[in-house]
């Protein structure tokens, strides 16, 4: 995958001691009121925005984490450099109807909005986040993947226990989860959960293209055969809109379905070192000409 250009820059510290070392010793941190209120209001708008002008294919491509029923076709596997609607997987019946409205089915938006959307681009491209990501040691973070989840009202899909490495690998590991809060998020709606110092294990499985065109589908490769923690052994992670959490890559978290009368909306941004390598066998790939883009050295 072609990169952009990484940026010697000294970044302002945003974290102090304290926090840095938390982060070290459980594998996540929350921060609260990394954004303030508006911000989430606009990046709301945005993504409603983005789903009212959604018209869907033949494919209704639906978002699951559940390993058995993982179908990776096209439309995902194209979505590293596209903006693209997924679907609820309890969004239709039996005949393949939507039980609701479009706005309330759709899981997730992904996986390109941070720099192919002007709202998205401003929210993720703030020298603070870079900051952050220099203080807890992601040397010249470059913005990967990025999900707008909505975890709709009644049917919000569960999100199994999962490292985000598996998903995203680099050599040597160092994809990192911004995860926000643009929704209150609470043990109703299906805040997440985290196992603190998880991230001290090893990775479990790979999630990797299975040939070379986004037709070939995708498969897992086990590593490791031992168990994920279940959601008895996680912490719940209840937090205000504007929260920010960090997530180690090798963090195991959950979040369960969300059956309350209220949303969860989160957006999460995945960012990698640009001194780490990304095989070609990741799921997510940009062509040539939409290198990744420096935390640091953007300005939106």
């Amino acid at each position: 995958m072609s990169r952009g250009r990484a940026y010697d820059l000294v970044m302002a510290s945003v974290l102090d001691d304290r926090q840095i070392e938390q982060y070290q010793r459980d594998g996540f941190l929350v921060i609260e009121g990394f954004v303030d209120r508006s911000a989430c209001d606009d990046l709301k708008a945005a993504a409603n925005q983005i789903v009212a002008e959604f018209e869907p294919t033949g494919q209704r491509t639906i978002f699951t984490t559940n390993e058995q029923e993982r179908a990776s076709n096209a439309e995902f596997l194209a979505s590293g450099s596209a903006i693209w609607c997924f679907f609820e997987e309890e969004a239709f019946d039996a005949d393949g109807t939507l039980r609701t409205k479009k706005e309330l089915s759709i899981n997730k938006i992904g996986h390109a909005m941070h720099d192919l959307n002007p709202m998205f681009e401003k929210f993720s491209y703030r020298p603070e986040l870079a900051g952050v990501a220099a203080d807890i040691g992601l040397v010249d973070a470059l913005a990967l993947q990025s999900m707008y989840i909505f975890k709709q009202p009644l049917i919000g899909g569960e999100v199994g226990c999962h490292q985000d490495s598996t998903f995203l690998y680099t050599e040597p590991m160092t994809v990192t989860g911004f995860w926000f809060a643009i929704e209150d998020a609470t043990l109703q709606n299906g805040c997440l959960w985290a196992k603190p110092g998880g991230h001290r294990t090893s990775l479990r499985k790979l999630f990797k293209r299975a040939g070379t065109t986004d037709d070939d589908g995708t498969l897992f490769e086990e590593l490791d055969a031992s168990p994920l923690p279940s959601p008895s052994e996680l912490v719940p992670l209840e937090v205000s809109a504007g929260t920010m959490i960090i997530l180690n890559g090798l963090l195991p978290h959950w979040s369960d379905i969300n059956r309350s009368e209220k949303s969860r909306h989160a957006y999460s941004l995945h960012s990698i070192s640009a001194a780490s390598d990304y095989p070609e066998w990741n799921w997510l790939q940009r062509p040539p000409d939409m290198p990744l883009r420096s935390l640091a050295g953007v300005s939106a």
